[in-house]
């Protein structure tokens, strides 16, 4: 199965409309992933011969972990998703015991795999700044449509084969109420003052989110991460944050305009996009997409 001549002509959806989706329609390749639910196999789909990963979960663990609702809101809110820097849900389809998600292929895997890799554990400031300002377009993209990711994280971003990031992992997500959630949810390092505080949040989580991972890539680890969680609390709410001396003002600025602690005080993603950081660092950056 190669991976990385995929077909641009046609893909799943390219598929009679009525056509019921099954397992045996797919070439089964190589797992990509283990999760807690299941686990993520490369696979082909016989007719286009495209090539998908394909999410396999079983429905007795969802059940144990009382998340069935959860994948029902990913399934609903990612389906309708079209954006280049948000990874694709073609379709799904289930059986007795397993539920199967057809999701677009990222040939390199999770960006967090990526930055470990690094020789120096973070990425080169021109590679940060690509893909912050494309999970800034996506998270754009995912507002205007009134999707809150919730979960931003390295581990729930993907890179293409071509090295562009997508938004994976909608978990978490919610469709924007206008009574503003409450729940805590997401990874501890990444979550912002007003939910560990228990107060209501908004779409600002994210925007939070982006300056914690835009800090993670450049130096390798999140800002409040700390011996406990308790201490990592506290540095949240207080947002205490230390720069190393390798970190440029332009990259600094940015971060503490998006780290504030009053969610309304935070910089808006088109004022992120056009800040002279990001400009600066793209500007060499020939794929016009990103």
């Amino acid at each position: 199965m190669n991976e990385n001549s995929q077909n641009k002509e046609n893909t799943v959806e390219d598929s009679d409309e009525n056509e019921k989706w099954a397992l045996e329609k797919f070439e089964i390749g190589r797992p990509l992933g283990k999760g807690k639910f299941g686990n993520v196999y490369l696979a082909r789909e016989k007719k286009s011969k495209y090539i998908v990963a394909l999410k396999v979960l079983f429905k007795s663990q969802l059940q144990k972990a009382h998340v069935e609702h959860q994948l029902r809101r990913e399934i609903e809110i990612q389906a309708h998703l079209r954006h280049p820097h948000v990874l694709r849900l073609y379709g799904y389809f289930y059986d007795d015991t397993k539920i199967y998600l057809i999701l677009e292929f990222a040939a390199k895997g999770e960006l967090y795999k990526v930055l470990k890799a690094q020789p120096n554990g973070y990425f080169p400031e021109e590679q940060a700044a690509k893909y912050v300002r494309q999970l800034a377009l996506a998270l754009q993209y995912c507002h205007s449509k009134k999707v809150i990711h919730r979960d931003i994280k390295p581990e729930n971003l993907l890179l293409n084969y071509s090295g562009d990031l997508k938004i994976a992992d909608f978990g978490w997500s919610v469709h924007a109420p206008s009574s503003r959630r409450t729940t805590l949810c997401g990874t501890l390092d990444y979550l912002p003052p007003e939910m560990i505080e228990d107060k209501p949040h908004d779409e600002n989580v994210d925007v939070w989110a982006l300056g914690i991972l835009c800090y993670e890539l450049l130096c390798g680890s999140p800002p409040f991460e700390a011996e406990s969680e308790r201490m990592t609390y506290r540095l949240i709410s207080r947002v205490e944050i230390r720069y190393p001396d390798h970190m440029t003002p332009g990259a600094i600025n940015l971060i503490s305009k998006l780290l504030r602690y009053n969610p309304k005080e935070r910089l808006s993603l088109d004022k992120v996009l056009n800040h002279p950081w990001i400009v600066e660092m793209t500007k060499n950056i020939a794929s016009k997409k990103c």
